[in-house]
């Protein structure tokens, strides 16, 4: 960022959609990759493609001018928005670990600097939206499970249970595929020394942790949607075993009925 810097900075992500076309985007752009555009005289919006947009410095209204211009560009919009807001400050020492409850503390409100911090707020934002749908799902295979252990049985079809894990194999390509939140912000490969900063901000935000809760939380989903589907299958090969058995014994009823009425 150009001089005069700020010394604090609101910072404010949220997620629209799924993903942003940032190609060819009018305006003063400092970065490309990823997309960042200079809002006024110090403020600054990072447009990331997975579907996130990281406000730094700039007033509701310049948010919600800014966020037109995106909606044309955004792909499989979200109704219920992810949002999420911290404070950027400019360190009276030297950058080091993130207070409780505090702003995050910056050697200079660099624009390196600022996209690191982008990353990290951005990636939480679409953890904390892939935690609901996680959540949503599971609450919604728990009956499927009580079923099981009440009755036997599941009264669900085949087919929910196939939604149900396609919903979690979505979620787990989202994550995995689009926002490879283990990944790295590609500004530290030019910047090696905010590798730091951006290593307190990952702590701060618990991004691997929550990663690694989260596709927990899948396996199980997916794994209980697999056995639930398993034993649909179980009850349906029965029930067709069944109906081959009735028909064989129905065909050698009827075959003995008419050899009987032959005879006599």
């Amino acid at each position: 960022m150009s001089d005069p810097a700020p010394t604090q900075m609101s910072v404010h992500a949220v997620q629209i959609g799924d993903r942003i076309n940032t190609a060819g985007f009018d305006g003063e752009i400092l970065s490309s990759t990823p997309l960042a555009v200079r809002i006024g005289a110090s403020g600054l919006a990072v447009v990331f493609r997975y579907g996130v947009a990281v406000f730094l410095g700039l007033t509701a209204d310049q948010e919600a001018e800014f966020l037109e211009q995106l909606l044309p560009r955004t792909f499989g919009r979200i109704s219920t928005r992810e949002e999420e807001w911290a404070k950027v400050q400019v360190a009276k020492e030297a950058e080091g670990p993130i207070p409780v409850g505090g702003p995050i503390p910056v050697r200079e409100m660099s624009l390196e600097r600022l996209l690191v911090v982008s990353d990290a707020l951005a990636k939480s934002v679409v953890l904390g939206r892939h935690e609901r749908e996680v959540a949503s799902v599971i609450d919604t295979i728990e009956p499927f499970a009580r079923d099981l252990a009440t009755m036997g049985k599941t009264s669900k079809s085949r087919s929910d249970l196939l939604k149900l894990l396609g919903s979690s194999l979505l979620v787990q390509h989202r994550v995995s595929g689009r926002v490879a939140v283990g990944e790295k912000p590609d500004v530290l490969w030019d910047r090696p020394d905010l590798e730091r900063l951006y290593s307190w901000l990952e702590d701060e935000y618990e991004l691997s942790e929550r990663v690694e809760i989260l596709n927990r939380k899948l396996e199980v989903i997916s794994d209980t949607a697999t056995t639930l589907a398993d034993i649909i299958d179980a009850q349906r090969s029965l029930r067709l075993e069944l109906i081959v058995i009735f028909l064989i014994a129905f065909e050698i009823v009827v075959t003995g009925y008419e050899i009987f009425s032959r005879g006599h």
